[in-house]
């Protein structure tokens, strides 16, 4: 169920950041599309950025994890490429929407989910 919420919360994300942002874009302002981009995002999330994320890892430390900012900007442009109808018109733009997405979705999360606190006992 918390997979669910999670999609949710970055569906209304994606569409309310894609009206807001320049260089991003859903095509005809579908929310249909913003659903196909959160779901997109979450197995690219799930399957391809740990895979990036080992792959560049030599680079990951030499920048003190400053290189995962171009992964979640991969990511976005991978989801751009996968997704018929949400445009990304550049790697900046992607850089942008990823770090701005990723605020409001934890933002989001927080306030919705206040009590959902993980516990770091045996």
């Amino acid at each position: 169920m918390n997979f669910l919420y999670r999609i949710l919360i970055t569906t209304v994300n994606v569409f309310i950041l894609a009206a807001i942002l320049p260089g991003i874009a859903i095509v005809n302002n579908n929310i249909f599309t913003a659903v196909i981009v959160a779901l997109v995002l979450a197995v690219l999330d799930a399957i391809v950025k740990p895979l990036l994320i080992l792959l560049t890892l030599p680079a990951t430390i030499l920048t003190l994890g400053l290189f995962l900012f171009v992964i979640n900007a991969c990511i976005i442009l991978l989801d751009a490429h996968f997704v018929h109808g949400f445009k990304v018109d550049g790697f900046w733009y992607a850089l942008l929407f990823s770090v701005v997405l990723s605020f409001f979705n934890s933002f989001v999360h927080k306030r919705a989910f206040p009590n959902t606190k993980k516990s770091n006992q045996f």
